[in-house]
């Protein structure tokens, strides 16, 4: 019988090699440096703090998912591309539904919740990265194929996790210098992130839950209980344990302090350090927070002068309207907030303007007002262009605004005329409007 590559008459095959180097490699025990359990001599360290700092970040991280995707659903992806630029979605989009525009609040308090909890919960992130070092370097690397699995998941968590929180905090800033759209770069990052953390609670989630139960004291290191976070030559410690929880707590805390704000709005925002545009967005009736001003997206003077005109389409039919012409319509008010993917917000604003479902009547479509298609004139940046679904549409506070707070919008929120919907994120009450199309597909 002929000889396999692993036979004892052709000598040891590669196979055979391998797993001698990896036996030998094993019982010759780690190597210098991290992988040794005495490089590691914090006294802090151990089961309770890690199990602790990860039941937090399990309830934390699971509102901001669920918040995340309530965010998503917000952009009406499904209804056209010009809303969505996630390719090959799929079945990721399972969820989708068409966003309501009651409460009105809705998004403001929704995304406000993930903007602000994903900031305050960095400092317990790095908490719980700090506890766990030793286990990123354990030895051996991989035990079983079990050991396997939950070694790359622990990889696509700390990976994931750098990347939501980077990506998220960046964009709340407005640095946009992401390798592509963010809204991509986030929402495929959250899916792989939400993955692996499932896999790492499945296997952590009993282990955690008895670190922080009834106990005697720290577990002996190198015992199954110590989990590998237990120092066998700890130095002398300068803090408790509950102090360092403590501290990240204080962390935690000083940074919802100087971030909702932002989200509040009103008296508060005086508080957000680290809102990206300030604390004060001006005075007047036209002083309240914006992201886009007319000058970052190329909008010149005669873009919006007295030539401008409002082009409304729908069912085979076309107006053009003037600025006085759209004033000289019957004008309704609506008292709505402003809110921001980056998770800042306004109070209710007061607006004044011609209703969508008064202008899809010019073109034969006020009864049953369909979808529309909006247009802006601006030449630079994101979302000049969205569609709103027909419930949007139809609500009767949905406004092309001309005024707010008694004033003529300024330049910067939108003159001559910008869109206000209840309930939609802020990118989707568009600015400059030139054109709505009703019905037709975008």
């Amino acid at each position: 019988m002929a000889a396999g590559p692993d036979s004892d008459e052709a000598g040891p095959g590669p196979l055979s090699r391998l797993r001698a180097a990896v036996d030998s490699a094993v019982a010759a025990g780690p190597p210098p440096g991290p992988a040794r359990p005495g490089f590691w001599r914090s006294p802090l360290r151990g089961p309770w703090l890690t199990a602790v700092f990860g039941l937090i970040l399990l309830f934390g991280v699971t509102i901001l998912f669920v918040t995340g995707l309530l965010s998503y659903a917000a952009y009406n992806p499904d209804l056209a591309a010009v809303n969505d630029q996630t390719p090959g979605k799929g079945w990721l989009g399972f969820y989708l539904f068409s966003w309501p525009t009651s409460p009105t609040w809705l998004y403001r308090v929704t995304q406000g919740v993930h903007v602000v909890l994903g900031v305050v919960l960095v400092p317990v992130l790095l908490a719980k990265l700090w506890s766990v070092i030793p286990k990123l370097f354990e030895w051996p690397p991989v035990r079983s194929p079990a050991h396997a699995v939950e070694r790359l998941s622990l990889l696509l968590l700390v990976g994931g996790a750098g990347f939501e929180f980077a990506t998220g905090i960046l964009n709340v800033q407005l640095h946009y210098i992401f390798p592509g759209s963010f809204y991509t770069l986030h929402f495929y990052g959250a899916w792989v992130f939400i993955g692996a953390f499932v896999v790492h609670v499945a296997f952590r989630l009993p282990r955690a839950l008895r670190a922080v139960g009834p106990r005697l004291g720290e577990p002996a290191p190198g015992t199954e209980q110590a989990a590998g976070l237990v120092s066998p030559d700890p130095q002398a410690p300068t803090i408790s344990r509950r102090g360092a929880l403590g501290m990240v707590g204080l962390g935690s805390f000083a940074l919802l302090v100087v971030t909702a704000g932002q989200s509040v709005g009103g008296w508060f925002r005086q508080t957000a350090l680290l809102a990206p545009h300030g604390q004060d967005p001006g005075s007047g009736p036209n002083g309240f927070q914006i992201n886009k001003t007319a000058a970052s997206v190329g909008i010149r003077a005669s873009d919006i002068g007295p030539a401008w005109r409002l082009t409304v389409r729908g069912g085979g039919r076309q107006v053009d309207l003037t600025y006085a012409q759209l004033a000289a319509m019957t004008q309704s008010e609506s008292a709505l907030p402003i809110a921001c993917v980056e998770g800042w917000s306004t109070p209710d604003q007061h607006w004044s303007g011609v209703r969508l479902t008064d202008l899809a009547a010019l073109v034969g479509l006020g009864t049953r007002t369909p979808r529309v298609l909006v247009q802006s004139v601006q030449r630079g940046g994101s979302f000049s262009s969205v569609v709103l679904g027909d419930q949007q549409a139809r609500d009767h506070r949905s406004l092309l605004a001309l005024r707010v707070n008694g004033a003529v919008l300024s330049h910067d929120h939108g003159y001559p005329a910008r869109v206000i919907v209840p309930g939609a994120p802020g990118v989707h009450n568009t600015k400059w409007v030139t054109r709505l199309t009703f019905g037709e597909p975008a």
